[in-house]
């Protein structure tokens, strides 16, 4: 299974925030309808280029050194500039390695440098364990033939 997959099942809606909006803005943006764990960050117009990524951690994080001032802080000043980004191509293992390793839970999907969707934990776990389920349900369908 590929990342193409998940976005061909859960659709490539990404949800972005300007760098300069605030961060009262975009804790609003995260709290939904629908409620989201992370923004990605664009500011070319068309949503297609990948700024940052902010995450409700980022935003927890930078509340405990500023308090309640961190709502008029800009996105910019506490977005992750370094994000790190899968391909449509990439397998369901590679993404699961990579939000392992860099203990990120929102991936967002770029293809030839542009946005294309964006990737939770949540949607990798779910499309694993289906994964899984087939699989079992393949294993099960061969024992009982066998015997």
């Amino acid at each position: 299974m590929k990342v193409s997959d998940i976005l061909r099942i859960k659709g490539d809606t990404v949800h972005t925030v300007l760098s300069w909006n605030t961060i009262a803005e975009a804790a609003a943006r995260l709290a939904g309808p629908p409620a989201i764990g992370a923004l990605v960050v664009s500011d070319d117009g068309f949503r297609e280029r990948v700024a940052g990524i902010i995450s409700e951690r980022d935003i927890v994080r930078r509340f405990a050194t500023d308090g309640a001032g961190l709502t008029r802080l800009t996105v910019a000043d506490v977005m992750t500039r370094k994000v790190v980004t899968c391909a449509p191509d990439d397998s369901i293992a590679e993404v699961m390695a990579s939000m392992n390793r860099w203990r990120h839970r929102h991936l967002p999907v770029v293809e030839n440098g542009r946005l294309r969707g964006m990737i939770s934990i949540g949607d990798v776990v779910k499309q694993r364990l289906a994964e899984m389920s087939t699989e079992a349900g393949v294993l099960r369908d061969i024992y009982i033939a066998s015997h």
